[in-house]
């Protein structure tokens, strides 16, 4: 754990620079506006360790599997997000002299992350080796104004010397990524132009021939007077630069500006690429740096007044929550439905930025609340329009009758991830899928979306569910063999409580989704069977298997168990784990962790967050109290669960504890992984941690739920939800709770199981003496 970023309410702050830290905070300070998005590399040379990262969303590459051998049924392919070009690039040669922070002396260095405005600025003295010192201002920004464009000012002063400056501004798309698995490049060079409206460089993808076109235009001031730059000419493939020298005198400053745009064959034809690049990035100049820095402060004011979480009493916790909301809102915007939410977003390339079940079971809630119902629905019609693709991968895999297996990992639809036990067996990402649906017409009331495209990804899903069964002699009841849950530390296990749980509750849902359309519109449904060939038996069959499906669980200790055999092994608990054996994942053999019993993430505490309602706070605390001590939360997804149980269970101190962890996972480097990027679905855990979890919103009976709890920590906090057209700002006190809404109608909500009648305008609710 790590303890080096300055805690302050609206900004990520790092004092000093420490170059083994360097690649944590390129994660740190990353920038994004869900259609592109970079790490916090420097913009001028820097030769020490550092993860170069650019980054297009939606374009990838699909990269050659590679394992030491191979199985049936393995995908061909990981899809890789791409590293993209570097066009902030910046060369500084003092009479000859390299500015390179890896080789320099650095004092007086800050870099803060400003989330209230959206822009990252680094501050920093440099003493190179002849003794010159330089003192250097940084400002740069993803418009979230205009997603296609990007901005950086430098701003350069020599503190101690007069004489020559070289300055090369550089374009290099002669990149790799860093996790390619065979050291290949994954781009060619289609062309490269310059002129006086700026420098282009286009490239394709190999094999799925995205073309991207970056267009830079360098402008660099000295005395408020405009320098000339002249086109290098250098040979080099997928690499621009142009460069100019002048004599620079002492407290003599320059400015250099360098407006960017990056635009993909997603959006235009290739051959116009070049024409949209000249006239996205013209008008951005006309335009200016300062004035598309005020368009991104008042973008991101927009964006804070419609989802910010305010807490009062507690820096750390206020820093970390808006963190994450400015993450999540920098790597999906939700403009775009043939794009989804990677684990890392724009900051770093594990787990190849594709699409992973976290996406429904973490994100789906926080969009829904957040952003206009569009933002979720687009974020399932992305599922739907892959369901052909998972009935492909059901197929090779074995299953037949329409059976639809989504994959773990993908770009396309098509399964890509090439881990034996999580492509064949995590197969509970078809349950998280199936959840989704049901959240999301719970929260919206938007039934319309099943017969328009949840029922038929329902039908695979229970399709697949039936044929992935098997009755057991022994058992007399059906059985789910060969399994990975959500807790990795266990692999080719047999009856998983949480996926054998979902199993039956996928099934019970699809034959209830199937009811309402036939009820509800009889010609649709008539259209889904005859598309989907479904007959009436199925219902019977999934109904006997929900019925009759074995759920392993101990009476003598009166939990569900994780899996059969969980009991064999040796019980220890994690508070006897000593800390330098953590994470385990980097200090255990992969032998030593799969004998323990010890928990990555618990997948019986993720079943019962699901499905609360089946249990009664009693086996919640029995479960809740069994699984914790033997969790070692090393998974991002894990905490969160874990605090909106312990919310819900009115125990303040692991509430508190896991929202911490889970809001500040990437801010304190907990696990010791956050130079590999961001967590960036996980984000959207810790916003449940709050109104899931402290506010203890729930939707039943189409109406809004709430179970208030205000951490000791906290003096207050408050948060705005969108609920079917209504905006709602809630603030929760220590005896009181404030409703604002914008309805004109009266609005009912219950609160602590008690109906309350909201009106227009404030209402306040005093729960002063309620059971909690």
């Amino acid at each position: 754990m790590k303890n080096y970023i300055q805690a302050e309410e609206w900004n990520i702050i790092e004092n000093g620079f420490d170059a083994h830290l360097n690649k944590i905070s390129e994660s740190l300070f990353s920038l994004g506006n869900g259609r592109m998005g970079q790490r916090a590399n420097f913009e001028e040379t820097y030769t020490g360790d550092t993860l170069q990262g650019n980054y297009v969303a939606g374009v990838y590459y699909p990269d050659k599997t590679r394992v030491g051998w191979w199985k049936n049924g393995y995908p061909e392919y990981f899809a890789k997000v791409l590293n993209a070009t570097n066009w902030m690039g910046l060369e500084f040669r003092f009479d000859g002299e390299l500015l390179d922070l890896n080789l320099c002396k650095v004092t007086a260095f800050k870099r803060v992350l400003n989330m209230q405005e959206g822009y990252l600025e680094r501050t920093f003295t440099a003493e190179l080796a002849s003794g010159k010192q330089v003192k250097v201002n940084a400002k740069r920004f993803f418009s979230i104004a205009n997603d296609e464009i990007a901005a950086l000012h430098y701003h350069l002063i020599p503190l101690n010397f007069s004489g020559k400056l070289e300055l090369k501004a550089v374009i290099d798309g002669d990149v790799k990524n860093q996790d390619s698995n065979y050291e290949e490049k994954f781009w060619d060079e289609v062309s490269r132009a310059q002129d006086g409206s700026g420098s282009y460089l286009t490239l394709r993808t190999k094999k799925t021939a995205f073309d991207v076109i970056t267009g830079v235009k360098t402008l660099v001031y000295k005395n408020e007077q405009a320098v000339q730059l002249g086109a290098d000419s250098v040979s080099r493939e997928k690499y621009l630069s142009e460069s100019t020298s002048f004599t620079l005198n002492q407290n003599e400053g320059i400015d250099i500006y360098k407006i960017a745009t990056n635009l993909s064959s997603q959006n235009y034809a290739s051959a116009e690429l070049p024409e949209k690049a000249r006239a996205v990035l013209g008008a951005a100049v006309a335009r200016g740096f300062q004035a598309l820095l005020e368009d991104q402060a008042a973008a991101w004011a927009t964006k804070w007044e419609e989802g910010d979480i305010i807490i009062e009493g507690d820096v750390a916790a206020q820093q970390a929550i808006r963190f994450n909301i400015f993450q999540l809102n920098q790597t999906y915007t939700g403009k775009d439905a043939r794009l989804n939410i990677g684990p890392k977003g724009f900051t770093g390339e594990k787990y190849g930025g594709s699409t992973y079940w976290d996406t429904e079971a973490y994100c789906i809630p926080f969009y829904l609340s957040t952003a206009p119902q569009e933002v979720s629905r687009n974020l399932l019609i992305y599922r739907y329009k892959h369901l052909e693709k998972a009935i492909e991968n059901a197929q090779k895999l074995g299953f037949d009758k329409g059976a639809a297996l989504y994959p773990m990992v993908t770009m396309n639809g098509e399964e890509c991830h090439n881990e034996w036990e999580i492509t064949f067996e995590e197969i509970h990402r078809n349950g998280a899928i199936a959840f989704a649906i049901f959240n999301y017409i719970r929260y919206t009331g938007d039934t319309s979306y099943l017969k328009e495209y949840g029922l038929e990804v329902l039908i695979g899903i229970a399709r697949f569910w039936k044929q992935r069964v098997n009755w057991s002699v022994d058992k007399k009841q059906y059985v789910m063999l060969g399994v990975t849950g959500p807790n990795e530390y266990e692999n080719n296990i047999n009856n998983n409580w949480y996926t054998n749980t979902l199993a039956a509750w996928c099934l019970k849902y699809a034959t209830e989704a199937a009811d309402i359309v036939k009820e509800n519109d009889p010609e649709q449904y008539q259209r889904i069977v005859a598309k989907t060939t479904l007959i009436d038996q199925e219902f019977s069959d999934w109904k006997n298997i929900a019925e009759n499906i074995y759920l392993p669980y101990d009476q003598e200790l009166g939990v569900f168990l994780q899996q059969d055999g969980y009991l064999d092994k040796e019980q220890i608990l994690v508070s006897n784990l000593p800390a330098s054996e953590r994470p385990l994942n980097q200090k255990w053999s992969w032998d030593r962790i799969l004998r323990s019993c010890f928990i990555k993430q618990a997948d019986v505490l993720q079943g019962m967050y699901f499905f609360e309602d089946d249990y009664d706070l009693e086996s919640l605390r029995r479960n809740f109290d069994f699984y914790e001590s033997r969790t070692v939360h090393e998974s991002s997804l894990s905490p969160c669960v874990h605090s909106i149980l312990a919310a819900k269970l009115n125990d303040g101190d692991k509430a508190y504890e896991f929202y911490l962890r889970t809001s500040r996972l990437d801010l304190d480097d907990y696990n010791n992984d956050t130079e590999d990027g961001l967590h960036i679905t996980s984000m959207a855990g810790t916003w449940m941690s709050i109104v899931e979890g402290f506010a203890g919103m729930r939707v039943r009976a189409d109406k809004l739920s709430f179970n208030p709890f205000l951490p000791e920590q906290w003096t207050s906090f408050a948060f705005k939800v969108g609920f079917r057209g209504i905006q709602l700002k809630i603030q929760i006190k220590r005896d009181e709770m404030i409703i604002h809404t914008d309805s004109k109608e009266p609005l009912d909500i219950t609160i602590f199981n008690k109906l309350h009648t909201v009106l227009a305008g404030e209402t306040v609710i005093s729960y002063k003496g309620l059971l909690v």
